[in-house]
C-alpha cells in the first residue's frame, strides 16, 4: 500500500505527527498482512483545521459543480473496483467475488444515487413570503466500521460532498486499507484541498477528538451501540448533530401463509451472508410453533450446505469473521446458547474441522430459542441464527418488537398479510418476501439502533441545516 503510513490532509499525503503503527491482520490466517500509521490527537486537529478552512469556499460551490465532482468519483471508483474488492477481501475476510461485486461495487451505487437525488433536491424555495434554504451542515466527522467499509464510507461522503460539506474520515483500524484507496480516488477526482481528509486511528484517540471538537458540526457514526453512546457523550458538550447507525437484532417473521421451505432457506442465507457480519441480518427467525421441528431441519440442511473457507477460493460461501476479538465473542455466545438450553441443530463451537487457522466460525443454528435467551437479546455479529416459535400473529409482532434494537425487520408470507403487519414493526426498514436491497430507500434505525437516515435523498437531508428568511419578498 503506497500511502498506508501517511494521512490525507488538506489535499496531500502527510506524515503523522507521532510515529506509531498498528499491524493489520488477515483474518483468513490470523497473521499480519501489513501495517498502518496510527493517528494522534494532533493529526485529528490538523484534519479538522483543514476541513474548517475549506468549508468557506466549498459550501459556496454550485450544485452543478458538485454533481460533476460526484460523476468523476463514480468513474474512478468503477475503474478501481476490483482493487478495492481485493483488499477488502483480505482485510475483513469477505469471499473475493462478493467483495468485488458487493462490498466494493456498492460504493459507486451510493454516489450514483446521490447524483440522482440532486436532480430534484431543492436547496432553496419559497414558502409564502419566506425563503427556505437547505445549507450544508458544516464540518462532518465520519467514523466508519469494518464490516461493510466502502458502503459506509460512500453513503456518508457522497451526500456530504453533494450538499457542500467538508469532512474528516476515520475508518476502522481493523480494515483500513480500502480507505487509503478511497482517499486516492478523492485526490484523483480533484476534490478541493481540505474538503476530504483521512486520518487512521482508534476510537479512544482519533474518534474521541473528532466527536468532541468544537469545530466539528456533525458526527456521522456507524458501529456498535456501545461505541455510539460513547460518541454521543463526547459530542454532547458542543451540542453538535450526532447521526448514528448502530446495532441490530432483526426479526424475520415466517407467516403460516409463506412457502415455508423456501422462506426458511432464504432466511438462513440472508442471516449468514457476509459471515453474519451485517447489522441488518435477520438473526431471529420467528416461525409457527407447530412447525419448529420442520424449520430446524430445513435451517440445518441449509447451513450444512454452505462452504466455509478461504476468501480467495471461488467455492467459498462464508469467509472468516474479521478479527480474533470477534471470533472469541461469537464462540462465547454460542456456548451461552447451549448453556441456556437452546437446541443446537447445526454448527456449534470451534472452527470447521477442515480449517486449523484463521477466524472461521461454523454456521450455527439454534432451535427452540426463547426471546429472553442471551442469543436472542445480544447482537452476535456472526453466522448464528436463533429460531423462535410463536402461536399467532399478535405474539409474533410482540416478540419481534421485544428488543432494544430497531434497525430492520423481515416478513415472509402472503403479500397482503405481510403489508398489514409491516407498519406494526418498530424498525427503520422492513423487507417483505426476500425483496431486493433498495439503495434509494431510507436506511437507519429506531430505538438503540440509532437515529437519522442514510441513502439517496434521505442522506442529503441529514447533511443540511434548514434556514428560513422571513419577509424575503417584502419591500
Amino acid at each position: 500500500m503506497k500511502h498506508n503510513h501517511s494521512f490525507y490532509i488538506d489535499g496531500q499525503w502527510v506524515a503523522p505527527c507521532v510515529s506509531e503503527t498498528l499491524e493489520v491482520v488477515d483474518p483468513s490466517t490470523g497473521q499480519p498482512m501489513g501495517t498502518i500509521a496510527l493517528g494522534s490527537a494532533a493529526d485529528a486537529e490538523k484534519a479538522v483545521a483543514a476541513a474548517w478552512q475549506a468549508f468557506a469556499s466549498f459550501s459556496q460551490t454550485s450544485k452543478e459543480e458538485r454533481v460533476e465532482l460526484l460523476r468523476r468519483i463514480v468513474t474512478i471508483l468503477k475503474r478501481r473496483n476490483d482493487e478495492l474488492g481485493d483488499i477488502i477481501s483480505r482485510e475483513m475476510g469477505a469471499p473475493l467475488a462478493m467483495a468485488r461485486a458487493e462490498q466494493a461495487g456498492i460504493g459507486a451505487v451510493h454516489f450514483e444515487q446521490a447524483i440522482k437525488a440532486m436532480e430534484t433536491f431543492a436547496f432553496d424555495y419559497m414558502q409564502g413570503t419566506t425563503r427556505i434554504l437547505h445549507e450544508p451542515v458544516g464540518v462532518v466527522a465520519m467514523i466508519t466500521p469494518w464490516n461493510w467499509p466502502i458502503n459506509q464510507i460512500a453513503c456518508k461522503v457522497a451526500p456530504a460532498l453533494a450538499t457542500g460539506c467538508t469532512m474528516v474520515l476515520k475508518p476502522s483500524e481493523i480494515a483500513p486499507f480500502n480507505a487509503v484507496i478511497f482517499a486516492e480516488i478523492m485526490d484523483e477526482a480533484g476534490v478541493p484541498k481540505g474538503v476530504f481528509n483521512l486520518v487512521q486511528g482508534d476510537g479512544p484517540t482519533v474518534g474521541a477528538v473528532l466527536a468532541r471538537h468544537p469545530d466539528v458540526d456533525m458526527v456521522s457514526f456507524t458501529g456498535s451501540t456501545r461505541a455510539g453512546i460513547a460518541v454521543a457523550q463526547a459530542a454532547a458538550p458542543t451540542v453538535k448533530r450526532v447521526h448514528q447507525e448502530l446495532g441490530g437484532k432483526s426479526p424475520n417473521i415466517v407467516l403460516r401463509s409463506a412457502d415455508f421451505s423456501a422462506a426458511v432457506a432464504a432466511g438462513v442465507r440472508r442471516c449468514f451472508g457476509n459471515s453474519g457480519q451485517t447489522c441488518t441480518s435477520p438473526t431471529r427467525m420467528l416461525v409457527p410453533a407447530e412447525r419448529m421441528d420442520e424449520a430446524g431441519s430445513i435451517a440445518a440442511r441449509e447451513a450444512a450446505a454452505l462452504v466455509v473457507g478461504p476468501p480467495s477460493d471461488s467455492r467459498t460461501d462464508l469467509g472468516p469473521v474479521a478479527s480474533a476479538a470477534q471470533f472469541d465473542k461469537i464462540q462465547a455466545l454460542i456456548e451461552r446458547g447451549i448453556a441456556e438450553g437452546a437446541e443446537l441443530v447445526a454448527g456449534g463451537p470451534g472452527r470447521p474441522s477442515h480449517l486449523n487457522a484463521g477466524y472461521y466460525v461454523r454456521p450455527t443454528v439454534f432451535a427452540r430459542v426463547t426471546n429472553q435467551m442471551t442469543i436472542a437479546r445480544e447482537e452476535i455479529f456472526g453466522p448464528v441464527l436463533s429460531i423462535i416459535g410463536y402461536d399467532n400473529e399478535e405474539e409474533a409482532v410482540a416478540i419481534a418488537n421485544d428488543t432494544p434494537y430497531g434497525l430492520a425487520a423481515y416478513i415472509q408470507g402472503d403479500p397482503k398479510e405481510a403489508r398489514s403487519l409491516a407498519g406494526r414493526l418498530r424498525a427503520g426498514s422492513v423487507r417483505l418476501n426476500s425483496s431486493a436491497w433498495d439503495s434509494a430507500a431510507p436506511f437507519g434505525g429506531y430505538k438503540q439502533s440509532g437515529n437519522g437516515r442514510e441513502y439517496g435523498k434521505f442522506g442529503l437531508h441529514e447533511f443540511t441545516e434548514i434556514k428560513g428568511i422571513a419577509g424575503f419578498l417584502n419591500e
